[in-house]
Protein backbone atom coordinates (compact mmCIF):
# COMPACT_ATOMS: atom_id res chain seq x y z
CA UNK A 1 0.00 0.00 0.00
CA UNK A 2 3.02 2.24 0.27
CA UNK A 3 3.79 2.27 -3.44
CA UNK A 4 0.65 2.77 -5.47
CA UNK A 5 2.45 4.06 -8.54
CA UNK A 6 3.20 0.49 -9.61
CA UNK A 7 0.57 -1.86 -10.95
CA UNK A 8 -0.55 -4.00 -7.98
CA UNK A 9 -0.13 -7.75 -8.32
CA UNK A 10 -3.68 -8.17 -7.05
CA UNK A 11 -4.94 -6.17 -10.03
CA UNK A 12 -3.20 -8.59 -12.39
CA UNK A 13 -4.95 -11.44 -10.56
CA UNK A 14 -8.33 -9.78 -11.15
CA UNK A 15 -7.44 -9.27 -14.82
CA UNK A 16 -6.67 -12.97 -15.13
CA UNK A 17 -10.10 -13.71 -13.67
CA UNK A 18 -11.82 -11.38 -16.14
CA UNK A 19 -9.86 -13.01 -18.97
CA UNK A 20 -11.15 -16.45 -18.00
CA UNK A 21 -14.74 -15.25 -17.64
CA UNK A 22 -14.61 -13.42 -20.97
CA UNK A 23 -13.19 -16.53 -22.57
CA UNK A 24 -15.95 -18.83 -21.35
CA UNK A 25 -18.60 -16.29 -22.37
CA UNK A 26 -17.54 -15.84 -25.98
CA UNK A 27 -15.60 -18.97 -26.96
CA UNK A 28 -18.73 -21.11 -27.27
CA UNK A 29 -19.81 -19.19 -30.39
CA UNK A 30 -16.88 -20.65 -32.30
CA UNK A 31 -17.54 -24.16 -30.99
CA UNK A 32 -21.29 -24.56 -31.56
CA UNK A 33 -21.00 -26.73 -34.69
CA UNK A 34 -18.72 -29.21 -32.88
CA UNK A 35 -20.86 -29.16 -29.73
CA UNK A 36 -24.16 -29.75 -31.54
CA UNK A 37 -22.65 -32.59 -33.57
CA UNK A 38 -20.99 -34.27 -30.60
CA UNK A 39 -23.99 -33.94 -28.27
CA UNK A 40 -26.41 -34.79 -31.08
CA UNK A 41 -28.65 -31.76 -30.67
CA UNK A 42 -29.96 -29.23 -33.18
CA UNK A 43 -28.25 -25.92 -33.91
CA UNK A 44 -31.08 -24.11 -32.12
CA UNK A 45 -30.68 -26.28 -29.02
CA UNK A 46 -26.92 -25.70 -29.04
CA UNK A 47 -27.64 -21.98 -29.12
CA UNK A 48 -29.14 -22.31 -25.65
CA UNK A 49 -25.62 -22.81 -24.35
CA UNK A 50 -25.25 -19.09 -25.10
CA UNK A 51 -28.78 -17.97 -24.16
CA UNK A 52 -28.75 -19.98 -20.93
CA UNK A 53 -25.44 -18.41 -19.99
CA UNK A 54 -26.82 -14.92 -20.60
CA UNK A 55 -29.95 -15.53 -18.52
CA UNK A 56 -27.85 -16.93 -15.70
CA UNK A 57 -25.59 -13.85 -15.82
CA UNK A 58 -28.62 -11.61 -15.34
CA UNK A 59 -29.98 -13.65 -12.43
CA UNK A 60 -26.64 -14.13 -10.72
CA UNK A 61 -25.70 -10.46 -10.95
CA UNK A 62 -28.74 -9.44 -8.93
CA UNK A 63 -29.08 -12.33 -6.48
CA UNK A 64 -25.42 -13.00 -5.64
CA UNK A 65 -24.44 -9.34 -5.43
CA UNK A 66 -27.32 -8.64 -3.06
CA UNK A 67 -26.68 -11.77 -0.99
CA UNK A 68 -22.98 -11.02 -0.52
CA UNK A 69 -23.21 -7.24 -0.13
CA UNK A 70 -22.24 -7.28 3.56
CA UNK A 71 -19.44 -9.84 3.28
CA UNK A 72 -15.69 -9.16 2.88
CA UNK A 73 -15.10 -8.88 -0.84
CA UNK A 74 -11.92 -10.93 -1.20
CA UNK A 75 -13.48 -14.21 0.06
CA UNK A 76 -16.52 -13.46 -2.09
CA UNK A 77 -14.33 -13.10 -5.19
CA UNK A 78 -12.58 -16.39 -4.37
CA UNK A 79 -15.96 -18.08 -4.00
CA UNK A 80 -17.21 -16.63 -7.29
CA UNK A 81 -14.16 -17.89 -9.18
CA UNK A 82 -14.61 -21.31 -7.53
CA UNK A 83 -18.16 -21.31 -8.93
CA UNK A 84 -16.70 -20.43 -12.33
CA UNK A 85 -14.25 -23.33 -12.13
CA UNK A 86 -16.98 -25.78 -11.12
CA UNK A 87 -19.21 -24.73 -14.03
CA UNK A 88 -16.50 -25.07 -16.65
CA UNK A 89 -15.42 -28.39 -15.19
CA UNK A 90 -18.99 -29.64 -15.59
CA UNK A 91 -18.92 -28.56 -19.25
CA UNK A 92 -15.55 -30.23 -19.80
CA UNK A 93 -16.73 -33.61 -18.48
CA UNK A 94 -20.29 -33.35 -19.79
CA UNK A 95 -21.63 -36.65 -21.08
CA UNK A 96 -24.73 -35.08 -22.57
CA UNK A 97 -26.49 -31.85 -23.45
CA UNK A 98 -28.25 -31.30 -20.07
CA UNK A 99 -24.95 -31.55 -18.19
CA UNK A 100 -23.23 -29.17 -20.61
CA UNK A 101 -26.07 -26.66 -20.24
CA UNK A 102 -25.94 -26.97 -16.44
CA UNK A 103 -22.22 -26.26 -16.54
CA UNK A 104 -22.82 -23.11 -18.57
CA UNK A 105 -25.50 -21.91 -16.15
CA UNK A 106 -23.31 -22.53 -13.09
CA UNK A 107 -20.28 -20.80 -14.65
CA UNK A 108 -22.39 -17.77 -15.59
CA UNK A 109 -23.67 -17.15 -12.06
CA UNK A 110 -20.40 -15.51 -11.08
CA UNK A 111 -20.13 -13.23 -14.11
CA UNK A 112 -21.95 -10.05 -13.11
CA UNK A 113 -21.00 -10.20 -9.45
CA UNK A 114 -17.32 -10.75 -10.23
CA UNK A 115 -17.06 -7.65 -12.39
CA UNK A 116 -19.14 -5.53 -10.02
CA UNK A 117 -17.29 -6.54 -6.86
CA UNK A 118 -13.94 -6.81 -8.65
CA UNK A 119 -14.25 -3.21 -9.85
CA UNK A 120 -14.66 -2.01 -6.28
CA UNK A 121 -11.64 -4.01 -5.12
CA UNK A 122 -9.54 -2.82 -8.06
CA UNK A 123 -10.27 0.81 -7.22
CA UNK A 124 -9.19 0.30 -3.62
CA UNK A 125 -5.78 -1.06 -4.62
CA UNK A 126 -4.59 2.17 -6.26
CA UNK A 127 -4.53 5.89 -5.53
CA UNK A 128 -7.91 7.66 -6.02
CA UNK A 129 -6.75 9.49 -9.15
CA UNK A 130 -5.89 6.13 -10.77
CA UNK A 131 -9.11 4.32 -9.82
CA UNK A 132 -10.73 4.45 -13.28
CA UNK A 133 -7.51 3.25 -14.88
CA UNK A 134 -7.40 0.30 -12.48
CA UNK A 135 -10.92 -0.72 -13.48
CA UNK A 136 -9.95 -0.41 -17.14
CA UNK A 137 -6.96 -2.70 -16.54
CA UNK A 138 -9.21 -5.31 -14.95
CA UNK A 139 -11.68 -5.15 -17.86
CA UNK A 140 -8.78 -5.45 -20.30
CA UNK A 141 -9.00 -9.16 -19.57
CA UNK A 142 -12.27 -9.21 -21.54
CA UNK A 143 -10.60 -7.53 -24.51
CA UNK A 144 -7.67 -9.95 -24.40
CA UNK A 145 -10.13 -12.84 -24.24
CA UNK A 146 -11.74 -11.67 -27.48
CA UNK A 147 -8.53 -10.87 -29.35
CA UNK A 148 -6.39 -13.83 -28.24
CA UNK A 149 -8.33 -16.26 -26.07
CA UNK A 150 -11.44 -16.89 -28.16
CA UNK A 151 -9.57 -17.56 -31.44
CA UNK A 152 -7.13 -19.81 -29.56
CA UNK A 153 -10.04 -21.62 -27.90
CA UNK A 154 -11.69 -22.14 -31.29
CA UNK A 155 -8.41 -23.50 -32.66
CA UNK A 156 -8.03 -25.88 -29.71
CA UNK A 157 -11.62 -27.04 -30.16
CA UNK A 158 -11.09 -27.62 -33.87
CA UNK A 159 -7.89 -29.61 -33.27
CA UNK A 160 -8.66 -31.58 -30.08
CA UNK A 161 -12.41 -31.24 -29.54
CA UNK A 162 -14.58 -28.69 -27.76
CA UNK A 163 -14.10 -30.31 -24.34
CA UNK A 164 -10.37 -29.54 -24.52
CA UNK A 165 -11.24 -25.85 -24.69
CA UNK A 166 -13.28 -26.07 -21.49
CA UNK A 167 -10.49 -28.00 -19.78
CA UNK A 168 -8.14 -25.14 -20.68
CA UNK A 169 -10.62 -22.59 -19.30
CA UNK A 170 -10.91 -24.63 -16.11
CA UNK A 171 -7.13 -24.49 -15.65
CA UNK A 172 -7.20 -20.71 -16.19
CA UNK A 173 -9.92 -20.48 -13.55
CA UNK A 174 -7.84 -22.44 -11.05
CA UNK A 175 -4.86 -20.15 -11.68
CA UNK A 176 -7.05 -17.07 -11.26
CA UNK A 177 -8.52 -18.44 -8.02
CA UNK A 178 -5.05 -19.05 -6.57
CA UNK A 179 -3.79 -15.65 -7.73
CA UNK A 180 -6.72 -13.78 -6.17
CA UNK A 181 -6.41 -15.72 -2.92
CA UNK A 182 -2.69 -14.95 -2.63
CA UNK A 183 -2.20 -11.57 -4.29
CA UNK A 184 -5.35 -9.51 -3.56
CA UNK A 185 -4.86 -7.78 -0.18
CA UNK A 186 -7.59 -8.25 2.38
CA UNK A 187 -7.87 -4.51 3.10
CA UNK A 188 -8.84 -3.86 -0.55
CA UNK A 189 -11.97 -5.94 -0.02
CA UNK A 190 -13.13 -4.29 3.18
CA UNK A 191 -16.81 -3.30 3.13
CA UNK A 192 -17.95 0.24 3.91
CA UNK A 193 -20.79 -0.42 6.35
CA UNK A 194 -22.12 3.12 5.85
CA UNK A 195 -22.85 2.46 2.17
CA UNK A 196 -26.54 1.64 1.46
CA UNK A 197 -25.61 -1.42 -0.60
CA UNK A 198 -23.48 -2.91 2.14
CA UNK A 199 -26.32 -4.92 3.64
CA UNK A 200 -26.85 -8.56 2.80
CA UNK A 201 -29.99 -10.60 2.37
CA UNK A 202 -33.28 -8.75 1.89
CA UNK A 203 -31.77 -5.42 2.86
CA UNK A 204 -29.10 -5.71 0.21
CA UNK A 205 -31.66 -6.81 -2.36
CA UNK A 206 -33.84 -3.78 -1.63
CA UNK A 207 -30.85 -1.50 -2.15
CA UNK A 208 -30.11 -3.21 -5.49
CA UNK A 209 -33.64 -2.94 -6.87
CA UNK A 210 -34.22 0.62 -5.66
CA UNK A 211 -32.65 1.93 -8.87
CA UNK A 212 -35.44 0.35 -10.92
CA UNK A 213 -37.81 3.07 -9.78
CA UNK A 214 -36.20 5.38 -12.34
CA UNK A 215 -37.59 5.31 -15.88
CA UNK A 216 -34.17 6.33 -17.17
CA UNK A 217 -32.77 3.05 -15.84
CA UNK A 218 -35.44 1.13 -17.75
CA UNK A 219 -34.72 3.06 -20.96
CA UNK A 220 -31.01 2.37 -20.57
CA UNK A 221 -31.64 -1.32 -20.00
CA UNK A 222 -33.96 -1.48 -23.03
CA UNK A 223 -31.42 0.23 -25.31
CA UNK A 224 -28.65 -2.06 -24.07
CA UNK A 225 -30.76 -5.21 -24.43
CA UNK A 226 -31.93 -4.36 -27.94
CA UNK A 227 -28.52 -3.21 -29.15
CA UNK A 228 -26.51 -6.08 -27.71
CA UNK A 229 -29.31 -8.53 -28.46
CA UNK A 230 -29.03 -7.73 -32.16
CA UNK A 231 -25.27 -8.09 -32.12
CA UNK A 232 -25.26 -11.34 -30.16
CA UNK A 233 -28.03 -12.73 -32.36
CA UNK A 234 -25.53 -12.62 -35.23
CA UNK A 235 -22.46 -13.52 -33.18
CA UNK A 236 -24.03 -16.55 -31.51
CA UNK A 237 -24.20 -18.38 -34.84
CA UNK A 238 -21.19 -16.79 -36.48
CA UNK A 239 -19.38 -20.11 -36.85
CA UNK A 240 -22.39 -21.60 -38.66
CA UNK A 241 -22.63 -18.52 -40.88
CA UNK A 242 -18.99 -18.73 -41.91
CA UNK A 243 -18.82 -22.50 -42.44
CA UNK A 244 -22.34 -23.45 -43.60
CA UNK A 245 -23.39 -20.31 -45.50
CA UNK A 246 -20.39 -18.26 -46.59
CA UNK A 247 -18.15 -21.21 -47.40
CA UNK A 248 -15.23 -20.90 -45.01
CA UNK A 249 -13.63 -24.03 -43.60
CA UNK A 250 -13.69 -24.93 -39.91
CA UNK A 251 -10.01 -23.98 -39.68
CA UNK A 252 -10.83 -20.45 -40.85
CA UNK A 253 -13.09 -19.71 -37.86
CA UNK A 254 -10.14 -18.99 -35.55
CA UNK A 255 -8.63 -16.21 -37.65
CA UNK A 256 -12.06 -14.76 -38.40
CA UNK A 257 -12.56 -14.44 -34.64
CA UNK A 258 -9.21 -12.64 -34.50
CA UNK A 259 -10.69 -10.10 -36.91
CA UNK A 260 -13.72 -9.80 -34.65
CA UNK A 261 -11.51 -9.23 -31.61
CA UNK A 262 -9.42 -6.63 -33.46
CA UNK A 263 -12.60 -4.77 -34.35
CA UNK A 264 -13.61 -4.92 -30.70
CA UNK A 265 -10.38 -3.27 -29.59
CA UNK A 266 -10.65 -0.55 -32.24
CA UNK A 267 -14.28 0.07 -31.36
CA UNK A 268 -13.52 0.36 -27.65
CA UNK A 269 -10.71 2.85 -28.22
CA UNK A 270 -12.59 4.94 -30.76
CA UNK A 271 -15.85 4.78 -28.85
CA UNK A 272 -14.22 5.77 -25.58
CA UNK A 273 -12.59 8.84 -27.08
CA UNK A 274 -15.78 9.83 -28.89
CA UNK A 275 -17.90 9.39 -25.76
CA UNK A 276 -15.62 11.75 -23.84
CA UNK A 277 -16.47 14.43 -26.41
CA UNK A 278 -20.18 13.73 -26.88
CA UNK A 279 -21.68 10.71 -25.15
CA UNK A 280 -25.22 10.95 -26.56
CA UNK A 281 -24.15 11.31 -30.19
CA UNK A 282 -21.67 8.49 -29.76
CA UNK A 283 -24.37 6.15 -28.46
CA UNK A 284 -26.77 7.04 -31.27
CA UNK A 285 -24.04 6.77 -33.87
CA UNK A 286 -22.75 3.43 -32.59
CA UNK A 287 -26.22 1.86 -32.50
CA UNK A 288 -26.99 3.18 -36.00
CA UNK A 289 -23.66 1.85 -37.25
CA UNK A 290 -24.37 -1.51 -35.64
CA UNK A 291 -27.77 -1.73 -37.34
CA UNK A 292 -26.30 -0.90 -40.76
CA UNK A 293 -23.47 -3.37 -40.26
CA UNK A 294 -25.84 -6.21 -39.35
CA UNK A 295 -27.91 -5.46 -42.46
CA UNK A 296 -24.73 -5.61 -44.55
CA UNK A 297 -23.67 -8.80 -42.81
CA UNK A 298 -26.97 -10.47 -43.66
CA UNK A 299 -26.94 -9.19 -47.23
CA UNK A 300 -23.37 -10.33 -47.96
CA UNK A 301 -23.43 -13.61 -46.09
CA UNK A 302 -23.66 -15.54 -49.39
CA UNK A 303 -21.29 -13.27 -51.28
CA UNK A 304 -18.52 -15.14 -53.10
CA UNK A 305 -15.93 -12.58 -52.03
CA UNK A 306 -14.51 -13.47 -48.60
CA UNK A 307 -13.20 -9.96 -48.16
CA UNK A 308 -16.74 -8.60 -47.90
CA UNK A 309 -17.63 -11.05 -45.14
CA UNK A 310 -14.31 -10.32 -43.38
CA UNK A 311 -14.85 -6.55 -43.37
CA UNK A 312 -18.45 -6.94 -42.26
CA UNK A 313 -17.43 -9.11 -39.31
CA UNK A 314 -14.77 -6.61 -38.22
CA UNK A 315 -17.10 -3.63 -38.60
CA UNK A 316 -19.82 -5.37 -36.60
CA UNK A 317 -17.50 -5.94 -33.66
CA UNK A 318 -16.12 -2.41 -33.77
CA UNK A 319 -19.54 -0.77 -33.98
CA UNK A 320 -21.01 -2.62 -31.02
CA UNK A 321 -18.02 -1.94 -28.76
CA UNK A 322 -18.71 1.74 -28.11
CA UNK A 323 -19.33 2.34 -24.41
CA UNK A 324 -22.80 2.87 -23.01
Amino acid sequence: MTNRARLPAGLIALTLGSFGIGLTEFVIAGLLPQVSQDLRVSEAAAGWLISGYALSVAAGAIVLTAATGGLPRKPVLVGLVALFVAGNLLSAVATGYPMALLGRVVAALCHGSFFGIGSLVARRMVAPERASRAVAVMFAGLTLANVLGVPFGALVGERWGWRATFWAITVIGVLALAAIAVLVPGWAGAVDRAHPSAGSGLGGLRAQVHAFRSWQVWLTLAATALGYGGMFGAFSYIAYTFTRVTGFSDADVAWLLVVYGAGLVIGNLAGGRAADLDRDRTLIGSLAGLALTLVAFGRWRRAPSRRRCWSSCSACSGSRACPA
